[in-house]
């Protein structure tokens, strides 16, 4: 049975992931939420004024009444800018796993934040949450993605073929997991 706890501060090395406040909308427009290839690597839409962006954090800010809504804001320690989201966007309690979605900004990527972010929130699923089962899906355009993935210890397991059809092709979508036992043995 899962014990939901809801989204608390996690703090790691370089970073604090916590809840997002409307004090993040000017850095959320400035360092990712605006930027196209950013969000459509994850599947969202673009915010690009403060009003939207406020419309967003509404929906965030509300769902952490719930015990069971998990979404952090990823706070660069050093410049105390929100650089990303990280998140268990889909939860379930029935068969006790959760999947994460994360997005980094662009002047962030590939120094180690969504790694770091990633593997401290599988942390917080498995220790606090008590999942069985965490899982992880990306585009098959997105390698750095997958090579956060791999990073942390999932393993994959297929690929849901022309899934997202995006600029007029078709992109697969990858699976990967990792299970509490699996995760125990790190």
């Amino acid at each position: 049975m899962l014990t939901h706890v809801g989204t608390n501060t996690i703090e790691t090395e370089r970073l604090v992931l916590r809840r997002f406040t409307y004090e993040d909308n000017r850095s959320m427009l400035n360092n990712w939420i605006a930027d196209e290839k950013v969000q459509s690597l994850y599947s969202e839409p673009v915010y690009s004024t403060a009003e939207e962006v406020k419309g967003l954090l509404d929906k965030y800010i509300g769902s952490y009444e719930r015990d069971d809504y998990y979404r952090w804001a990823v706070i660069e320690k050093a410049s105390g800018e929100c650089i990303g989201q990280i998140a268990y966007f889909l939860v379930d309690s029935k068969n006790h796993f959760a999947e994460i979605e994360y997005c980094i900004g662009a002047a962030f990527q590939c120094k180690g934040y969504a790694t770091e972010a990633a593997k401290a929130v599988i942390a917080y699923g498995f220790d606090k949450i008590n999942l069985h089962k965490v899982q992880i899906c990306t585009k098959t355009i997105n390698k750095p993605s997958k090579r956060v993935i791999e990073k942390c210890g999932l393993t994959y397991e297929g690929t849901l073929r022309d899934y997202f059809y995006m600029n007029g092709e078709y992109v697969g979508r990858l699976y990967f997991s990792i299970l509490r036992d699996e995760y125990k043995n790190l």
